[in-house]
Parts: C-alpha cells; structure tokens; sequence
C-alpha cells in the first residue's frame, strides 16, 4: 500500500512504540495509587506533560490530557463559554465537526454562534471578524490548518484582534502541531487543541492548551484527575507515547518539513502537469506543507477513491470523521465550490514515510484511474479530457 491519507491519521513511530511497551507491560499501575507501581507512571506522565508543552513553548501546568481532539475542542468550547452564559461565540465556517457540533449544542443552550465566511482560497478576513465582534463576545475559535483543504489562517492577527478587545482565543490546531511551528507564546493563543495519531503517536489521546488564568469548566466529573478538569483513570501507555511522539517532532521538525515539502511539490507539479481539468484548492503560500487538495473535473471523488483503493493507494474525500455521515463538504461548499466540484476532490496528504518513488507512483495510477472514469463520464460531452502533452 501507499499510503497519502496522513491528515485522517498516521503511522505510529516504531520509537514511539517502544517507550509504550513498558506501560503495556511491566509498569501498568494507576497513577493515583501511592505505592511504587503508582509513583512510576505518574513520573511517566508527568514526563509526557513536558514533551508535550515543549513542542508548544507552553508551561506543562498548562497541559491538560485528553483522549484526542474531539474532546479537547469540546472542552475548550463548552468549557471556557460556560463562565459566559449566553454570550457570543465566533467561529469559522470551515471548522471541523468537532467545533461545529458543539456550537449548535451551545445553540440550543442559550448562546449565539456566528461564523466568519472565508474566500475562494479558505481564507477568513480578520477584518471581518473585528466588523462581527460584540460587547457580548466571549470566546473565538477558529481551526489553525484546514484538515480538507490546507490552509492555514493568520492566528497571529486573530488572537491580537481578539485580545484588543478582551476577549478569549481558542484554536483546533490537530493538523498543525508537529508539522509546522506552533508557539502559543508567541501567536498570544489562549487554548489550543492537539491530537496525538496525526503526529505519529497513538490514537485516543490528544491534549488541550489552556493558558495560565484562563478559567475552564470540567466536562468529565469524577475522581478529579488531570487538574479537577478532566477525571478518569489516566491512559499511562497512550499518553507516554503523545509525548514521546512531539519530542521527536520537536527534534526533527526542519528535517521533517524539508522532505515533506519536497515530496509534496513534486506531487502537485506532476499531476498539476500530466492530468489535464485539475485544479490545485487552498491558499497557495499560508498552507500546511503535507497537503495537496485537487479537483478532477468529470470524476466522482469516491469513486476514484475505490479505484485508487484497488491500486494500492490509500487516499480521502476530505474529513474522516464524517465520512459516514455522505453530506458535501461544507468547506468546499464555503469556499464557493460548485456540487460537481466538490464531488471531484480528492485530498492526499504526505507523511515522513513516503518516498519520491511512492509519489511517482501514485501520479501513474491516478492518470490512469482519472482517464478511465472520465471515459464513462457523464461530463465527458462538457469537457476536454484530451492528455496533457
């Protein structure tokens, strides 16, 4: 297989593994036990808590460990809007389902939610979120890297727009966090969300950024582990690996994004050159440097995601997470996308597994796939499928 689906998930580090075996193993006490068995893994985790808050430039006091970036999106939203009852919250239109739904909960609950629209690229206007702020605002959320399409927002501007006028700054940051440098210092974010499986670590386990003095509900009562924020018996194994998994980001983060970058060019140069009716989405410069989002005019895009399946190549549509839910992409659809043009997406994303062979590879069989479901096109009279020379 060749695998170019990164964005939904990634392979696990073989040294990632290996520091989870012992917590599998040998070392499997409850951390809130007192005995050695408990001061080991709490050791463990403790120690996992400053890998984690290094890759941010954060304090590990400011990390709060969760089961992945669902919950500590929800966290964030629910969390800090409930020390402002039916305030404003802002958001984009592109944000991931793990944003979306918990606003229209926070809807239904009392609260107002309006969502900054973006461009053709999937770019808000910062000066369109100064024009919608209101004395009720509270909280803004918007997603640091689309997971469909790239791009990445001005985060900077944002949280400054947003501190100018007193008000708290969260962002979903899943798909950026060990691809490219995030410091919450100095971007001025108040929260940010963080997943451990798109970093090469385990998957049920992520984190959740919360700056000194920002005030934060629980969501999960119990036992009052994790700060009194989030009760449960830890995951000693999983969250040992999260944070080896970003000290090996940390370590190999401009080598890391030097081949990945190199890798993902060349993907976008050959099939930008050798299929003809294709179009490169997102921002071309503010983008996160794995992704390569195309449109293949006159193709359904699950149906060359079957096809490329049959090859050997594992792609995606856009979001994982609601894959099983059949409904067009609200990104695109926000970003102005026809329906025939959002039916012929396809997203592949690179890792630091893949090789230049495997791209190579991959624009081969994905010239040959296009070619043969536009054959059988209804599109085919509107359009010139003929070769690129």
């Amino acid at each position: 297989m060749i695998y170019l689906d990164n964005a939904a998930s990634t392979q696990i580090h073989d040294d990632v593994l290996n520091s989870m075996l012992p917590f599998l193993k040998e070392q499997y006490g409850n951390p809130s036990s007192i005995h050695r068995y408990g001061r080991l893994t709490r050791k463990a985790i403790h120690k996992a808590r400053k890998q984690i808050a290094s890759l941010i430039n954060a304090d590990p006091a400011e990390i709060l460990i969760t089961s992945g970036g669902t919950e500590s999106n929800n966290t964030a939203l629910v969390g800090i809007s409930s020390q402002f009852p039916s305030s404003q919250i802002i958001t984009s239109s592109i944000e991931h389902d793990a944003i979306l739904e918990p606003c229209k909960k926070l809807i239904s609950n009392g609260f107002q939610v309006d969502y900054l629209s973006v461009d053709k690229f999937g770019m808000i206007d910062v000066s369109d979120l100064q024009n919608i702020i209101s004395k009720k605002t509270s909280l803004v959320s918007v997603m640091f890297g689309n997971n469909e399409v790239g791009t990445i927002q001005p985060i900077k501007e944002i949280a400054k727009t947003c501190h100018e006028n007193q008000i708290l700054f969260h962002t979903d940051a899943v798909q950026a966090v060990g691809k490219i440098p995030v410091d919450v210092r100095e971007l001025g974010i108040d929260s940010l969300s963080i997943s451990s499986h798109k970093l090469h670590g385990p998957k049920g386990v992520g984190a959740l950024y919360i700056k000194d003095g920002v005030k934060i509900d629980p969501i999960i009562l119990g036992g009052g582990q994790e700060f009194r924020l989030r009760s449960g018996t830890e995951n000693v194994a999983s969250i040992v690996g999260f944070g080896k998994a970003c000290e090996i980001a940390q370590n190999n983060l401009d080598e890391n994004n030097t081949l990945i970058k190199k890798l993902q060019s060349a993907l976008v140069k050959k099939v930008l050159e050798e299929i003809p009716q294709v179009t490169f989405n997102g921002h071309l410069e503010s983008r996160l440097l794995n992704n390569a989002h195309f449109t293949f005019l006159g193709v359904n895009g699950e149906d060359l995601i079957i096809k490329l399946d049959e090859y050997g190549i594992a792609a995606s549509t856009g979001s994982a997470c609601s894959v099983n839910t059949q409904k067009a992409s609200h990104v695109l659809e926000s970003m102005g996308f026809s329906l025939e043009q959002i039916t012929g997406s396809l997203r592949l994303t690179v890792g630091i597994f893949n090789t230049e062979n495997e791209i190579n590879e991959t624009v081969d069989i994905l010239k040959k796939v296009v070619k043969e479901l536009r054959a059988v096109s209804p599109f085919k009279e509107k359009y010139s499928f003929e070769s690129k020379n």
